[in-house]
């Protein structure tokens, strides 16, 4: 009976939390939100994105378009703490899911996200947005996926979803958060990944070992797609990261600098991944990604 009503307690907890986890942040009053638009299918499967927007909005919003992290094989399109608070500051926020490596390996997740920009740009009229206005913002995984929006908007490579006919997939500024960018040196410095390991993130989000697939992973880091042409990034990272390691952001922002791309790279004094530990608090790591849209968005 004791193990019974040990059992029993533990499924509480975890049905608890995870309702917790479901409900997700609270939001500013005046939120109006669309869960589960369908912005593309594959086969059967629907491709869906949640769309946040203050109410009382007289002109065509901004839009900032947030991709989540979770090594692409985890993660959620419900996590967006990170950036609610931008819908207080006339920002409309899209986030968006797309096929995990569990599902689908690379190119899939990165097309799935150049599609979500193109419906949404397709339909900027209907959902009240400034079509000439979209930024990206990613954590980890998600700041890979966005830094790669923003680098291949002059490439043709990913853009096989239907919907990318019919609008363009660009982004006008990107904000990456600690994300990687050459997976073939992520093991430079050592830290509590094998980042060349078969059971990998990065491995498993290319189907196979990075180092035995140098091609294909070459196709995947955005540090391969620099160009004069890029939108502003900014760019932000702890400096220590043990799992995707600060140098994945000097890497890029080196590469961004020699094309001549409008970049900051911002340090996050002691910050892990996650920016744990940070010497700043979240506020004010808000702040600076805050400034960021504003001055490239309005």
């Amino acid at each position: 009976m004791k193990a019974l009503l040990v059992l029993f307690s533990a499924l509480f907890l975890q049905s608890t939390l995870s309702g917790q986890w479901n409900k997700g942040p609270d939001l500013p009053e005046g939120v109006v939100v669309e869960r589960d638009i369908v912005y593309e299918r594959v086969g059967d499967r629907e491709l869906p994105l949640d769309l946040y927007r203050p109410a009382d909005a007289g002109e065509p919003l901004p839009l900032v378009i947030w991709i989540h992290g979770g090594g692409w094989r985890k993660g959620s399109k419900k996590g967006i703490g990170n950036c609610v608070g931008l819908l207080k500051h006339g920002y409309a926020l899209a986030s968006v899911e797309y096929r995990l490596s569990g599902e689908q390996v690379f190119p899939a997740a990165i097309k799935d996200c150049k599609a979500a920009v193109s419906f949404l740009r397709f339909n900027a009229e209907r959902y009240g947005l400034d079509p000439e206005r979209f930024g990206a913002w990613g954590s980890s995984a998600g700041g890979h996926l966005v830094a790669l929006l923003g680098v291949t908007n002059d490439v043709e490579d990913f853009n096989t979803h239907p919907i990318t006919g019919k609008a363009s997939p660009a982004v006008q500024a990107v904000c990456n958060w600690f994300g990687p960018t050459d997976f073939l040196r992520m093991n430079d410095v050592p830290g509590r990944i094998d980042h060349d390991a078969p059971d990998s993130p990065e491995s498993l989000f290319l189907g196979g070992p990075i180092q035995e697939n140098r091609d294909l992973a070459r196709k995947a880091n955005p540090i391969t797609y620099v160009s004069a042409s890029d939108p502003p990034m900014l760019i932000m990272h702890g400096d220590k990261d043990t799992a995707v390691i600060y140098n994945q952001s000097e890497l890029l922002a080196a590469a961004l600098l020699k094309a001549g791309v409008p970049h900051q790279l911002h340090k996050v004094v002691n910050g892990g991944h996650g920016f744990g530990g940070a010497d700043e608090s979240r506020e004010a790591l808000f702040e600076r990604v805050l400034s960021f849209f504003n001055r490239e968005l309005k």
